[in-house]
């Protein structure tokens, strides 16, 4: 398995890391808020990018190819809220352009390398 941190792996590191969060985010919600239903719902989200991120690090081309699309529709996600969000401007007020413009275009260039690296879309 190549764990390395490289634009190869990069969507890869950042499914890990979203796998992590949710992780802990079930230990919270079960532990310290004693909910019961919220943390099964965690775990499957837990479980979904713990898998996509260590088949995407074994080096799996149909994880890799679900890893680009996440990171496509995020990159999206991103672009269509600098038109659009409400919540976000509410939320962020005149700090908005500045946070969500460079959250979008961290996506699109790990999105973009990665892709690149990977050969997602080269004709063989």
């Amino acid at each position: 398995m190549k764990k390395s941190l490289t634009w190869a792996n990069s969507l890869d590191w950042f499914f890990a890391l979203l796998a992590l969060l949710a992780g802990l985010a079930v230990l919270e919600t079960f532990v310290i808020g004693k909910h019961y239903i919220i943390p099964t719902i965690l775990l499957v989200i837990t479980v979904l990018f713990g898998n996509m991120a260590w088949y995407g690090l074994t080096q799996s081309q149909w994880a890799k190819r679900v890893n680009f699309w996440c990171g496509f529709l995020l990159t999206s996600h991103g672009f269509f809220a600098l038109f659009w969000s409400k919540k976000y401007r509410e939320i962020l007020g005149e700090q908005f352009l500045l946070v969500c413009g460079v959250i979008t275009l961290t996506f699109l260039v790990l999105t973009c390398m990665y892709a690149k690296r990977n050969r997602l879309f080269a004709k063989d």
